[in-house]
Formats: C-alpha cells, sequence, structure tokens
C-alpha cells in the first residue's frame, strides 16, 4: 500500500518471454523501492512462473532475481516433456506406425499399409489426454525447475498473488492464490461451491494459468480440494482449466473490477505481448486456425484494455506498458490520452497540470510535452532505451517454454524496466509524492 492506496501489479501471459519480461518490472520496482508497497500480483501464464516465484522466496530480490535468470536460460520445459517416459512413449508409438506404414507397400498387405496410421490417429483424438497428458508432465517441471513442490500456504503474504485460470465449464476467470480458490460462478451457486486450497500445489495452479488450449490438457480440481465434495457433485461442479490468457491474458480484470477482493486504486499492468505482423504462409488448416484463433485474442485484448484500462473510476491510477512499445511515444501518448479524456482528475491534479490544459489540450499541446517530459524524467530514461537491433531481436522470441540466452533476457529486462518507470511516472504519480 502507498499513501493508503492499494497498489496492484498485473504480469501478462507468454511462455518464458513473459517470464523473463516481467523479471525486468519487478526489477524496476525494486529499483524504485517500490516493490514492497506491492499488495497484489495478479499473474497469468508466462507471468505467473515468474510471479510464483517471487512470491515464494525465501532470499532478497537479487539472488531471486539471479536465479530466475539462470532457471530461465538453462530449464528446457518442453525437452523435459519430449523425454518423459509417455513423451517416449508417444513418439515411439508414432515412429512404430510410419515405419510399418513404410515397410508394408512392399508386401501383400499394401492395401492396408495406411491402417497403422489411421488407428494411431484415432487412438490419440480419443484417448490423447490419457496416453500423453503433457499438462501433468509440465507441472512436475515447474516443480523441478522453479517451485520443489511448494504449496499455496507457502505463499507470502503480501503481495497476495493472484495466479488466473479460465474455467471452460463456466467460461469464467478461475483464481488460485493463498486466501482462497475461486470461481465467481461456482461462489453464487445455492449452496455455493468451495474449495480448500491449503495443500494445492503451486506448479499445478501455475500450469492452471499456462495451459495453452490445443496444445495442453485442462487441468482438473481433484476432489480432496473441494471443501465438500457432495455438494461439488450434486451440482455437477467439474472445473476444466486452460491458459488464463483465454479470458484475460494481462490479469488486469481482477485489479480493476469493481467489487473484486483483489481491486486496487493503484495498478500497473506489464504485457509482455508483442504487435509484429503475421508473416507465416497461409499453407494448411491448422495455420489458418491459429492465426483465427491469435485474431480472436487480439480482439478479446482490445475489448479488455478499453474496459479494464481507460474506462475506469475516476480515481483509479492505471499505467500499461507493453513490448511492442518505444519509450519515445510514452508522453505524446499521454497527451493523446488527455485529449481523449481518458486521464483521471487524481492524474492531472498531482501532474500540477492547469485546469485550461486539462480543458483545452490542443492549445497547451507544448506546454503539456514539455511539462510531461520533465514530470516523467523523460530525458535520463531515453538514454537507456535499446536500439532498433536489440529491440527486433527481443520482440522476435518466441512465446514457448523452451531456453532464452542470458544476454537476450537483460535485454527484455532493461526494456521492462524502461518502460515501468516511465508509464508509472506519467499514469501513477501519486506513488512518487
Amino acid at each position: 500500500m502507498k499513501n493508503n492506496k492499494r497498489f496492484g501489479v498485473g504480469l501478462s501471459g507468454g511462455g518464458y518471454r513473459a517470464a523473463a519480461f516481467h523479471l525486468g518490472t519487478l526489477q524496476k520496482l525494486y529499483e524504485l523501492k517500490l516493490l514492497d508497497n506491492v499488495d497484489v500480483l495478479s499473474t497469468i501464464s508466462g507471468g505467473s512462473i515468474t510471479g510464483a516465484a517471487f512470491c515464494l522466496k525465501k532470499d532478497g530480490f537479487p539472488e531471486f532475481e539471479k536465479r530466475m535468470i539462470g532457471s530461465l536460460s538453462s530449464k528446457n520445459v518442453i525437452a523435459f516433456v519430449l523425454t518423459s517416459w509417455r513423451g517416449l512413449l508417444t513418439i515411439s508409438l508414432i515412429l512404430f506406425c510410419a515405419c510399418l506404414s513404410s515397410f508394408l507397400p512392399f508386401t501383400r498387405f499394401a492395401p492396408w499399409s495406411i491402417l497403422p496410421v489411421v488407428i494411431l490417429l484415432l487412438g490419440l483424438l480419443k484417448f490423447q489426454f490419457k496416453i500423453f497428458p503433457v499438462s501433468k508432465i509440465i507441472e512436475r517441471a515447474y516443480d523441478k525447475f522453479f517451485y520443489d513442490k511448494a504449496k499455496l500456504s507457502e505463499l507470502c503474504d503480501m503481495p497476495e498473488l493472484a495466479i488466473g485460470s479460465t474455467n471452460l465449464q463456466t467460461s469464467r476467470p478461475f483464481t488460485f492464490s493463498k486466501r482462497k480458490i475461486e470461481d465467481s460462478a461456482y461462489a453464487n451457486y445455492r449452496p455455493p461451491v468451495k474449495f480448500n486450497g491449503t495443500d494445492f500445489p503451486v506448479a499445478r495452479a501455475v500450469i492452471a494459468s499456462s495451459c495453452v488450449p490445443f496444445g495442453f490438457t485442462p487441468i482438473t480440481i481433484d476432489p480432496v480440494f473441494f471443501k465438500d465434495h457432495d455438494v461439488a457433485v450434486s451440482a455437477k461442479v467439474n472445473p476444466q482449466l486452460v491458459d488464463g490468457g483465454v479470458y484475460d491474458n494481462q490479469g488486469v480484470q481482477k485489479l480493476t473490477q469493481t467489487g473484486s477482493s483483489y481491486a486496487c486504486d493503484i495498478v500497473l499492468v506489464s504485457d509482455a505481448g508483442n504487435k509484429l505482423p503475421f508473416e507465416k504462409a497461409y499453407n494448411n488448416t491448422f495455420t489458418l486456425l491459429l492465426r483465427t484463433v491469435e485474431t480472436f485474442m487480439v480482439r478479446i485484448k482490445n475489448f479488455q484494455m478499453a474496459q479494464n484500462i481507460y474506462q475506469i473510476p475516476n480515481k483509479k491510477e492505471v499505467a500499461y506498458l507493453s513490448l511492442s512499445w518505444d519509450i519515445d511515444g510514452s508522453v505524446t501518448g499521454f497527451y493523446d490520452n488527455l485529449l481523449g479524456k481518458k486521464i483521471s482528475v487524481e492524474v492531472t491534479t498531482a501532474h500540477g497540470l492547469p485546469d485550461e490544459w486539462v480543458q483545452m489540450p490542443t492549445q497547451f499541446k507544448r506546454d503539456i510535452i514539455n511539462h510531461m517530459n520533465k514530470r516523467c524524467q523523460f530525458d535520463e530514461l531515453s538514454k537507456t532505451q535499446q536500439n532498433a537491433t536489440d529491440l527486433n531481436i527481443i520482440r522476435n522470441i518466441g512465446t514457448n517454454l523452451t531456453p532464452i540466452k542470458e544476454d537476450k533476457i537483460r535485454k527484455l529486462m532493461k526494456h521492462s524496466a524502461m518502460l515501468t518507470e516511465v508509464q508509472l511516472r506519467l499514469y501513477c504519480p501519486t506513488l512518487f509524492s
């Protein structure tokens, strides 16, 4: 809490890229002596990897940062999955059927040469989640690489970690925290369906948050984690949890939603998403489907940004930063938001903007920009901007769960840290008062 205002930070999804990018945000908060003032850390997918590790740390931030950089640059979740006995079994089955189909055409069984492949495909479609439960294997990888079998009860109290997932059964967000596990839909049942999260594995909550549809298997809740399993059975409650980004990829909704127990007055959103154009060829149905789903997600993201970041109660302070942004547009972006009436009175007052500037911004554009350049220390911060080559490198890092070279991690962190400070100074001025 800062100046009697609750301070929340949202960390978006985006695999290891997001986990590394958000390290820079936390590093800057630590440098500005604001990290201890964070009340809520709302995380999604890749952001949950870093957020959960931070909220389990038993040493200082520098040690945590060093450990996370080491893990993100060396621990390969995908390799762990493929070399597990389930992964090796699945690969062996595929290779066996492929070899059999290649051999049969040269025998008297030629008409049946395609049959093994057909049987395998049908078997995988029907029993995919039992044959190859990817999410369970990734949970073991997360435990080995990051969490050491920790439970939700071991999370720190400050900040409160809220790990976001999406419940396909209710089409609602599903949240894991030390205080409670909850889906608002179940909470409104009569009688309400409640969960006991004391011994719930942190790694399972994180995989529920990063369980990308199509590739991973949905996460379910074991009966032992229901406070009253009979009530859950009678209400036909069976959560099917996938990536939190399906519902809210920035983790911002619960921080800004009126009535949310995680709601905060000051909010920072760190978004590791990118807006590079889609340059791959549309060669098949899968590529087309994938791009269509990505387009849906972008549309949802834009709608949620408008609703949860720009259309907010007048007294809230909300700062947002994105991997795709350059620092050069920060102050002019503030002016544009002022012009669009998207800046709260609380913020303009804290910045000391005269009423006539706020009411008639077009007549005072240069004055406003000069004033805000000084307020956010733009000249100093812009010196830390990386060159176009480095920015292009970090923006082309994939969102999978394979290691990122340490120099790239530090470039991601540097970009995030710079944007974090300038956006906080612009949109959350009371943090510095």
